[in-house]
C-alpha cells in the first residue's frame, strides 16, 4: 500500500477520534489518525502525575507574566502549574474574538480526553425531541431510540460509575458502581425529594472504574483512586482517556497509523470526480505540506476546529467551503451557560465526614420544558449541587506556625454549593468564520468567533437563581449567596454546532449518521455536528455518536456507495 494512502482518516485524537480509530481498526480498516499536537503516550508522557506539591516550582501557580501573555487558558479551571502542558496556549494559537469568548484547547495526542471533566450522562427523549417541538431549532433527525444501543456500546468499554435511578429525563446506563453521597448530601436529597416529588436529585454519573471489569484490565486501566489529580493523566487508567483506552486498542490491531504533529488544512475535494479525495497536512515543526488520501474521513477535531478545517476547504465545486451549498457552514453554534451558582451554610452533621476526592456530584435532571414548552424561556438546564466541610473550622486570619497548624486540625463547618449548566438556543448570529488577512504561522486563516448570551439566556440564569434559592432554603439551607461568574461563552468546554445534522439538506449540513448530505464519505461525529445542546455534558454522545457512524460508515463502503 501506499503510505500515503489508507482505508479511513481521522482528524482529532481525542474523545470522538480515538472511538473512530478504535472502531475503524477493529473492523479491520487501515486508519490514519491525524493529531496537530505533539505525541502523548499513556504514563509514559506524564510528567506531573505522582508529583508532590513541593516538586512544583512555583507550588502550582502560574507565574503572573504567563497570566499575563495567556489571559485566556489561564481562566480555566483545571489550568495550573501541573497540567499547563496539556493546554494550547492563546499566545501560540491567536484567534479573533468578534465578541469575547475563551476557546479552550488541548493541541496533543488525546486531545483535551486528557483534561475534561469526566461527567457523562446519557440525553433522553426529550433532549433530542424538545428544540423541533418548541421551535428554537430544526429537528433532530434521530431519536433517542436510535442513539441508546451505541450508548450501551461504549459505556461498557469506558467504564461509567452510576446508579440505576429509573428516570425518563435520564436515562439509565451500563454502571459500575456508583459514587456514595455523604451524610449532607443525602439529607439534601431526601429534603427536596419531599418538597418537589417532581424533582429528582441523584449522584452523579462520571467515567471513572470504581469496579474495573475485564474490558477495562485488558486495557492496563485500573481502580480510580479518588486522587483529584486527574488533568495530570491518571498512572493507574483510573478514568477514561483516548491516550488509556481507545487509542492503545486500536493499535493493537495493527490497522493504526497515528500521526502527530499534523496541522490539517484543509480536505481536498477532487474537482474530476467530484468527491472528497483525501487531506492536506502541514507538518506542525517543518511547515512541510503532504496529502493523504482514503476512502472515507471522519472530522474530530473538536468543534470550532472542525469548522475551521471545512470552511478553509475551498474548491471551485465548493468555494465558502466544503459541502456549504446551503450557506449554514459555521452558523447556529451553541454551548452551555455556566455563569449560575450559589453556595450556602448547612448546621448539623458536625460529628460526620468523608472519605477521599470523589470524581463527581450530586445533579437533578432538567425539570423545565420537560413534555411540553411551560416555561417564557426555550431549553432547560441542569443543577449540580455538593455537601462538603473544609478544614480551619472558618479560621482565616490565624497567625503563622503553631497557631495555624493547631487551627487546621479542627473540621469546619458544612457548606452547599450549586451550580447551573444551561442550555443555550442555536442562533444563525452566533458563527464563526475566517479571517480575510490573518493567518498562523502554519498558513491557515485565524478563526474569527462571533458567539454571545442573549435574552433567553438571562431568562433560564434568573430562574435558576430563585428555584435554587427556594430548594435550598426548603432544604434547611442558611446563608444563601448568589453569584454570576460573568464568564464568557466557551469557558464551559461545550462549545456545538455549525456542521449541524438534519433531515434537510437545505436547513442542515449532515444526515441522521452524521454524515455530508452532498458528500457521502465525509463524516463529522464530534461537537460541531450537535443540532442542539441539551443540558447534559456531551462527550458520551459524541462517543456514541461516533461508534454508530463508523458502524454505518463501513456497511456501506462494502456495498460501495460512499465512492
Amino acid at each position: 500500500m501506499n503510505t500515503h494512502e489508507y482505508d479511513a482518516i481521522v482528524v482529532g485524537s481525542g474523545i470522538s477520534g480515538g472511538w473512530a480509530a478504535k472502531e475503524f481498526c477493529e473492523k479491520g480498516l487501515k486508519t490514519l489518525v491525524l493529531e496537530r499536537g505533539r505525541d502523548v503516550q499513556h504514563l509514559k508522557d506524564y510528567p506531573t502525575m505522582t508529583a508532590a506539591p513541593w516538586e512544583m516550582p512555583h507550588r502550582n501557580q502560574i507565574p503572573r507574566d504567563q497570566k499575563l501573555a495567556d489571559p485566556v487558558v489561564n481562566r480555566c479551571y483545571a489550568y495550573t502549574e501541573d497540567t499547563q502542558h496539556f493546554f494550547a496556549k492563546d499566545s501560540d494559537h491567536p484567534y479573533v474574538q468578534e465578541k469575547p469568548f475563551d476557546w479552550i484547547r488541548g493541541y496533543q495526542v488525546g486531545g483535551k480526553s486528557l483534561i475534561w471533566a469526566r461527567q457523562t450522562q446519557r440525553w433522553s427523549r426529550y433532549e433530542f425531541e424538545r428544540p423541533g417541538r418548541d421551535g428554537y431549532s430544526i429537528e433532530w433527525p434521530i431519536g433517542y431510540a436510535d442513539v441508546a444501543p451505541w450508548y450501551s456500546h461504549v459505556e461498557r468499554f469506558v467504564g461509567i460509575s452510576g446508579n440505576y435511578d429509573g428516570l425518563d429525563t435520564l436515562p439509565d446506563g451500563e454502571f459500575l458502581p456508583a459514587w456514595g453521597l455523604n451524610c449532607v448530601e443525602k439529607e439534601l436529597q431526601k429534603r427536596i425529594k419531599a418538597a418537589y416529588p417532581d424533582r429528582d436529585p441523584i449522584g452523579g454519573r462520571c467515567a471513572h472504574l470504581t469496579k474495573p471489569k475485564e474490558i477495562h484490565l485488558q486495557q492496563g486501566r485500573g481502580q480510580c483512586m479518588a486522587r483529584n489529580q486527574c488533568y495530570r493523566g491518571c498512572p493507574f487508567g483510573g478514568y477514561f482517556s483516548s491516550n488509556s483506552g481507545t487509542l492503545p486498542w486500536a493499535a493493537k490491531t495493527g490497522n493504526l497509523t497515528l500521526r502527530p504533529d499534523s496541522v490539517v488544512h484543509s480536505l481536498i475535494f477532487d474537482d474530476e470526480k467530484g468527491k472528497v479525495t483525501g487531506v492536506r497536512v502541514i507538518d506542525r515543526v517543518t511547515k512541510e505540506a503532504t496529502e493523504y488520501f482514503a476512502k472515507v474521513i471522519f472530522l474530530n477535531a473538536a468543534t470550532l476546529n472542525t469548522n475551521l478545517i471545512l470552511l478553509n476547504s475551498t474548491s471551485k465545486r465548493y468555494p465558502n467551503g466544503l459541502g456549504n451549498d446551503s450557506g449554514l457552514l459555521g452558523k447556529y453554534v451553541a454551548f452551555h451557560n455556566y455563569r449560575g451558582s450559589m453556595s450556602a451554610d448547612f448546621e448539623g452533621f458536625e460529628d460526620s465526614y468523608y472519605f477521599g476526592r470523589r470524581p463527581t456530584t450530586m445533579m437533578m435532571p432538567n425539570f423545565r420544558n420537560v413534555k411540553k414548552q411551560d416555561m417564557d424561556f426555550q431549553g432547560g438546564y441542569m443543577p449540580f449541587f455538593s455537601a462538603s466541610r473544609g478544614r480551619g473550622n472558618g479560621v482565616s486570619d490565624a497567625a503563622l506556625g503553631a497557631e495555624l497548624k493547631q487551627a487546621n486540625t479542627e473540621v469546619g463547618p458544612w457548606h452547599v454549593w450549586m451550580m447551573v449548566q444551561a442550555e443555550t438556543v442555536p442562533k444563525e448570529t452566533n458563527q464563526v468564520s475566517l479571517s480575510k488577512d490573518q493567518k498562523d504561522e502554519w498558513g491557515m486563516p485565524l478563526l474569527k468567533i462571533d458567539v454571545s448570551y442573549d435574552d433567553n439566556d438571562e431568562k433560564v440564569l434568573a430562574d435558576f437563581y430563585a428555584q435554587g434559592q427556594e430548594m435550598l432554603e426548603k432544604a434547611g439551607c442558611k446563608n444563601i449567596r448568589i453569584s454570576d461568574s460573568g464568564q464568557n461563552p466557551g469557558l464551559d468546554i461545550h462549545e456545538m454546532g455549525g456542521v449541524r445534522m438534519g433531515k434537510d439538506p437545505k436547513t442542515s449540513l449532515l444526515n441522521g449518521f452524521n454524515q455530508f448530505h452532498e458528500l457521502p464519505n465525509v463524516f463529522v461525529t464530534d461537537g460541531a455536528a450537535m443540532t442542539s445542546t441539551g443540558v447534559q455534558n456531551p462527550s458520551l454522545t459524541y462517543m456514541a455518536l461516533t461508534a454508530r457512524a463508523v458502524d454505518y460508515a463501513v456497511k456501506e463502503l462494502k456495498k460501495g456507495t460512499l465512492s
